[in-house]
């Protein structure tokens, strides 16, 4: 099996030789490992730990469902990313079971909501709290989570509540995490200031511009996020931890199982183009079952993109971008007059329908300020044509609101 760098495969024009038709599919895929496990970890940023390229997102994580954190372990993941949200603590106290004295071999993350009249005190409290749920005394990185308004970082609050959380030892580094609107003007906030040792963001394929507009010339859903790369690129240069999540644009992962050849799958392919790219540092990824972290951890030790990958990622761009919100394009921001916020209902949509994973989608949804209700009696459509990507708004938010209040 040939594999081929990034740079390499721009220069040389190879996909123009995959045609992208049912007999590049049919093409021999990638071997897999026959025992996966962890086969790289790099360094984060300055901070100087050493984390899986691919690790577990607890966002999903249940009490009950702590067997799989050990398998995560036997298979060499070291980082594990949870938040004081996920499902209502309950991650947090099912990870901090999990982790019962394994806590001085793996790195721990969480994340706090800090908003822009947030205190000190109350952020100290919430980072207290997850620290109990999490049966340690400190975390590796402490995330402002989903930042999407840069108001959320300049409250001086939060600075102030970082130097005393580190200078307790509560916490080792700070980080931002965003995945909605205002993603790139919150991300270069937080790498110009220089005070957050890691950023946490949304990145996949379809938000990158090499994959629509180098590989796919003439393919008709133009990525809109040109500069999402080039922040990467930038919070390498500063020393600034990157690891991403929402790798699988979607995570529709059962269409594509027809598809799919010699053992290789679309979420190891979604996982080599990210990891492709050396402004990467790692990724995320939820992790739901045994069999779900075997296929994704043999993804690992991969930072090329094999030329059986292309296809299957084109098809599934094809397949499942008429309903797919690119995180943080946020073109159709001013579009509604209810100043609705599409693109937040829009990733709750995905949590519920893509996701199959309603409890969640619920009670991310149930934080949304500005939901989707206007929707349900707009009758002039001002988002119509707002999407650059072609979504179809007014017919996906009204049916998700009735979906997640009912």
């Amino acid at each position: 099996m040939k594999e081929i760098g990034r740079r390499e495969f721009i220069r040389t024009g190879t996909l123009a030789g995959l045609g992208f038709g049912l007999g590049a599919l049919g093409s021999a895929a990638s071997s897999v490992p026959n025992q996966p496990r962890v086969r790289r970890y790099s360094r984060l940023g300055l901070t100087g730990m050493q984390i899986s390229d691919i690790s577990f997102g607890a966002d999903r994580l249940s009490s009950g469902q702590e067997d799989l954190v050990q398998h995560a372990c036997d298979l060499g993941i070291n980082y594990f990313d949870t938040a004081e949200t996920y499902r209502e603590g309950d991650s947090e106290t099912a990870l901090g079971r999990a982790l019962r004295g394994k806590r001085h071999r793996i790195f721990l993350a969480s994340k706090t909501l800090a908003w822009p009249d947030t205190s000190k005190q109350a952020m100290m409290q919430a980072l207290e709290g997850s620290l109990r749920r999490l049966q340690t005394d400190y975390l590796d990185v402490y995330f402002n989570h989903a930042v999407n308004d840069l108001d959320r970082l300049k409250n001086p609050e939060w600075y102030a509540f970082v130097e005393a959380a580190k200078r307790q030892g509560k916490i080792r580094f700070s980080g931002i995490s965003g995945h909605a609107g205002h993603l790139r003007e919150s991300l270069e906030y937080a790498i110009d200031s220089g005070k957050f040792d890691v950023i946490l963001c949304a990145y996949n394929f379809g938000q990158d511009p090499l994959f629509y507009q180098r590989f796919l010339g003439g393919f008709d859903m133009v990525a809109r996020q040109p500069d999402l790369p080039l922040i990467l690129k930038k919070a390498k240069h500063h020393g600034v931890g990157v690891i991403v999540m929402k790798t699988l644009m979607g995570a529709r992962l059962n269409d594509m199982r027809p598809y799919e050849r010699g053992g290789a799958t679309y979420a190891q392919a979604a996982f080599r183009w990210v990891l492709s790219n050396p402004d990467v540092d790692g990724l995320i990824v939820s992790m739901t079952t045994r069999e779900a972290i075997d296929e994704f951890v043999s993804a690992s030790g991969v930072r090329s993109v094999h030329a059986e990958d292309l296809p299957l990622l084109h098809r599934y761009a094809r397949k499942n971008g008429a309903s797919y919100c690119r995180h943080a394009c946020n073109e159709c921001e001013d579009s509604c007059p209810a100043g609705v916020e599409i693109s937040d209902v829009m990733r709750t949509r995905m949590y519920a329908i893509d996701y199959r994973d309603p409890r969640m989608a619920r009670a991310e949804y149930a934080m949304i300020k500005h939901n989707a209700a206007a929707c349900l009696s707009c009758g002039a459509k001002p988002c119509a044509g707002a999407c650059p990507n072609g979504l179809k708004i007014a017919e996906l938010t009204a049916p998700t609101h009735q979906l997640l209040v009912s």
